[in-house]
């Protein structure tokens, strides 16, 4: 069983940094895309990062574009997510999910298969 278990979440003030955290069970992330999802309040779900299965493409938001930075270590089966200068209008649940295998990058949320259950990240002005 695939299980996606994101943490780092919390409140930071405007201009703070947070660190997320995706660790996976039950499948070596090592072939696949990962991505960064988020949900605001009354808000569809929104792409916000994705990382290539070798580490080497990534693609953001361009709402986070110099912001924000996916990661990810293989030998830890965990994905990564560095979010800098925080703005209130990054409030959201932030969801990692697992994608395609051997994809460079993927922005759609059908593209992926396996989903964490989401952790808050409230940013306050």
């Amino acid at each position: 069983q695939v299980q996606l278990v994101e943490s780092g979440g919390g409140l930071v003030q405007a201009g703070g940094s947070l660190r997320l955290s995706c660790a996976v069970s039950g499948r070596a992330i090592s072939i696949y895309v990962m991505g960064w999802f988020r949900q605001a309040p009354g808000e569809e779900r929104e792409f916000v990062a994705t990382i290539s299965w070798d580490g080497a493409s990534t693609d953001y938001a361009d709402s986070v574009k110099g912001r924000f930075a996916i990661s990810r270590n293989n030998a830890k089966n965990t994905v990564y997510l560095q979010m800098e200068s925080l703005k209130p209008d990054d409030t959201a649940v932030y969801y990692c999910a697992l994608g395609p295998q051997y994809g460079r990058t993927a922005s759609r949320s059908s593209q992926y298969n396996y989903w964490g259950q989401g952790t808050q990240v409230t940013v306050s002005s």
